[in-house]
């Protein structure tokens, strides 16, 4: 029992001296546990935790087909045409009709067949006192709608958001473009993400409410002029950035005018690519009397038809078919045929 006892008392100690007691014991040899104790029970190795998994941007497998074979965005050669896809339930424009991802999916797949060029996607209105998304919600309203876009079709898909990480999701998704209608001073990390992932990025002026008094012209060309400081400095490549006057965000109708009337002078001062906006909006139904946004088509684009005329590079509508048209007509009257 001697043995036993000694047995027991270096259970104690550590499974492995058991082990070593209880067989010296049965050989008639036990050890005495106070002598092997320091034997007992090792030092356990230190633990050292894995370094930090490297962090990576790049999308899904399945997903990375579909980006490298979109059509590369090339400005300058002739006007393009921007569709709008809203994936919202109170856009000013459609009221909704695209929430269903599905519905969004087929609607973008229709404003390519009529003749657009970039598919801008977007889940949170910026209509006046919209309701504001989170960014779970905008994630899950947009993320299906563009990875449907990016396996359907090959034309750039642009993601409308104030918000990087929304805007980072929708990249890895597929999306090659970030229209931010805040152009970068709403979300600090939103350069950062454009500058990572070497995508187009068009920067927007916004305000939040009219002022009449406004010197409009000047304050829309300092802030881009800030917003593209803003994206040089995180890194963003020169040829990737697009600049927006932003007509109808907090201007009114007529500094929205203006803005349109003196887009080349706009363009001459910052020296980018520009993108003109201003389908359906309120400035269109204050020049043509119509107060339902789906019948400011035809003025919306004769809008864009100056625009083109007058440094637009790209113009974003909601009514593809009818501005596609317009350019193609455009070209043929300036011995341009398009395809």
């Amino acid at each position: 029992m001697a043995g036993f006892d000694k047995y027991l008392y270096a259970i104690g100690r550590g499974v492995r001296g058991a082990k070593k007691a209880y067989d010296a014991a049965r050989a008639g040899d036990a050890p005495d546990p106070a002598r092997e104790a320091k034997d007992v029970t090792p030092a356990e190795p230190e633990i050292v935790p894995p370094p930090p998994a490297p962090r990576t941007h790049a999308p899904d497998p399945h997903e990375v087909d579909a980006i490298l074979a979109r059509i590369p965005l090339v400005l300058g050669q002739r006007p393009l045409v921007m569709g709008v896809v809203n994936v919202t339930p109170d856009s000013f424009s459609d009221g909704g009709s695209y929430l269903d991802a599905e519905k969004a999916v087929a609607h973008g797949i229709e404003l390519v067949r009529d003749g657009a060029d970039i598919l801008d996607v977007g889940g949170e209105s910026t209509r006046p006192n919209a309701s504001p998304v989170s960014e779970d919600e905008e994630i899950a309203r947009v993320i299906p709608v563009v990875r449907g876009l990016s396996s359907r079709v090959s034309q750039p898909i642009s993601i409308d958001t104030m918000k990087a990480r929304v805007a980072e999701k929708a990249i890895l998704s597929g999306a090659t473009i970030i229209n931010d209608v805040w152009g970068f001073q709403r979300d600090a990390d939103m350069a950062r993400v454009a500058a990572e992932h070497g995508v187009h990025c068009v920067l927007m002026h916004n305000r939040y409410s009219d002022d009449p008094a406004a010197d409009m012209f000047s304050e829309v060309r300092d802030f881009l002029a800030l917003s593209i400081d803003m994206a040089l400095k995180a890194g963003v490549a020169r040829d990737r950035i697009i600049v927006d006057p932003g007509i109808g965000f907090g201007k009114t109708a007529a500094q929205g005018f203006e803005l349109v009337r003196r887009l080349a002078e706009l363009k001459a001062a910052l020296g980018f690519p520009m993108l003109l906006g201003v389908s359906r909006k309120r400035l269109i139904g204050t020049a043509t009397g119509k107060s339902v946004p789906a019948d400011r088509d035809a003025g919306s684009a004769a809008a864009g038809l100056y625009g083109a005329l007058h440094g637009a590079d790209i113009v974003r509508v909601h009514d593809v078919a009818a501005q596609a048209d317009a350019f193609r007509v455009l070209a043929a009257i300036q011995g341009k045929m398009q395809n």
